[in-house]
């Protein structure tokens, strides 16, 4: 069963046009929630109250990082790149 896969982005963040072309590259689909938007950007808050920075990543609600932490997933092979 794939990963359910959620980026939440900001416009003009290399990082997370980063993240989410990774993620393309290995056919994963995401939901990407900008943090531009209000209400992205409280749920971003309420889950990750001390979260500075974005991208920031959850697979299948668990949150695993940002860009660079994704990464080492597909090198991995952790999901959302593998079993």
């Amino acid at each position: 069963m794939p990963a359910d896969v959620e980026v939440f982005s900001g416009p003009g963040c290399v990082h997370c046009e980063a993240a989410k072309l990774l993620l393309n590259e290995h056919g994963v689909g995401f939901v990407e929630r900008s943090v531009a938007e209000q209400e992205h950007l409280a749920e971003l808050q309420r889950r990750l109250p001390r979260a500075t920075s974005i991208p920031q990543v959850f697979v299948d609600g668990e949150h695993i990082g940002s860009d660079d932490d994704l990464r080492i997933r597909a090198s991995d092979g952790r999901a959302p790149f593998g079993v």
